[in-house]
């Protein structure tokens, strides 16, 4: 069983999965970066200075100055304006995967469409006399000999 999990452990796509998590985590993180850091605040300004990780609703009853001093004191919050900046965070990541998987597509269609573009060659080259024979030849019919399959 041991031997069977190095086997596994150690495929290719195992370790280009556990490296696609790791970079989707770092991806991630600078995504919701510029969101939280960088999009939200002028966003915030145009809307008329609003700090959207502020918004709340307050369930408790009590007035609270912000969503920090609220959840300090243990109030019921609902927290839209963080999941604003989330949905917005969602959106860049996911259009960005879109993106890549675009180009992606794109490039492996060119790839495809030249192989299906080259044509195979009608003639191949003798390697005893190096007359032009016809590819699908099986024995050369200047110097007679036989032909291997390529």
């Amino acid at each position: 069983m041991i031997k069977e999990f190095k086997k596994f452990i150690t495929r290719g796509n195992v370790l280009d999965l556990a490296v696609a998590v790791i970079i989707g985590g770092a991806f991630g993180k600078i995504v919701s970066s510029l969101v939280t850091d960088i999009l939200m605040p002028p966003l915030g300004l145009l809307l008329g200075s609003v700090d959207f990780s502020n918004l709340y609703i307050n369930l408790s009853g009590t007035e609270y100055s912000s969503l920090a001093e609220a959840k300090a004191a243990g109030a019921a919050t609902i927290n839209y304006g963080l999941f604003f900046n989330n949905v917005i965070d969602f959106l860049i990541v996911g259009f960005a995967v879109f993106l890549i998987v675009r180009s992606v597509n794109r490039v492996s269609e060119i790839k495809r469409t030249k192989e299906i573009e080259k044509p195979k060659p009608a003639e191949k080259e003798c390697p005893f006399c190096l007359s032009k024979i016809p590819a699908k030849a099986k024995r050369c019919a200047y110097c007679t000999s036989l032909l291997e399959d390529s």
